[in-house]
């Protein structure tokens, strides 16, 4: 089966599981960087953060939960094997939501911390899944197809969707905190905008 992102061998089963690991570890830990520090950032993973602010639910829970229809979509738009791989890994990251802080406990990140290193260890999370056709769901499904079907850039338009929430989440936070929130949404579309590029990877 040849690559939507460009030629080469294709991954192991082994490779598979060992970036879904990676991704769905370096996502979780991001997010609750951010959730220490009272922020968003962009995605599915912002929408989550915001809604975990004004609803009793989890960010891991509400991550499942929002990306529901956007998985149904994955199907049509993207082909059952991304779509099983989306899946997987958007539970994944639930299960590691859970797990994590069990191990890991976060008494406090500074602001300004949590924004450059949360935005930016999530996005490393998504650039591991992407490129093992995967992505974590949400807006991350469409402009993984926009980039494959029409060619646009995914970090570009994860900017734009990204503008859009934290914009929304200034209703909601202190001007501060959207602030902040608003550099880790750029923190974490910068990866994709650099090195999620056609060409630049051959592997699948």
């Amino acid at each position: 089966m040849t690559s939507p992102y460009g030629p080469g061998l294709r991954h192991s089963h082994a490779e598979d599981v060992y970036a879904f690991l990676i991704g769905c570890s370096l996502i979780v830990m991001g997010l609750m960087c951010l959730h220490k520090a009272g922020l968003v950032t962009g995605g599915v993973a912002g929408i989550a953060l915001l809604l975990s602010y004004l609803v009793p639910l989890t960010p891991g829970n509400l991550f499942t939960l929002i990306n529901i229809p956007f998985l149904l979509f994955a199907i049509r738009a993207m082909g059952p094997q991304f779509a099983l791989k989306t899946t997987i890994a958007s539970f994944g990251i639930t299960a590691f939501a859970s797990v994590l802080p069990s191990v890991m406990n976060l008494s406090y990140v500074e602001p300004l911390f949590a924004a450059l290193f949360g935005g930016t260890v999530i996005g490393m999370g998504i650039l591991s899944l992407a490129r093992h056709q995967a992505g974590v769901g949400g807006t991350g499904v469409m402009t993984l197809w926009l980039q494959k079907s029409r060619g646009i850039n995914a970090g570009r338009v994860q900017i734009m969707i990204d503008a859009a929430i934290v914009a929304t989440s200034a209703f909601f936070l202190p001007w501060e905190k959207a602030l902040l929130s608003a550099l880790s949404a750029l923190a974490m579309s910068s990866v994709l905008m650099v090195f999620h590029r056609p060409g630049r990877y051959i592997g699948h």
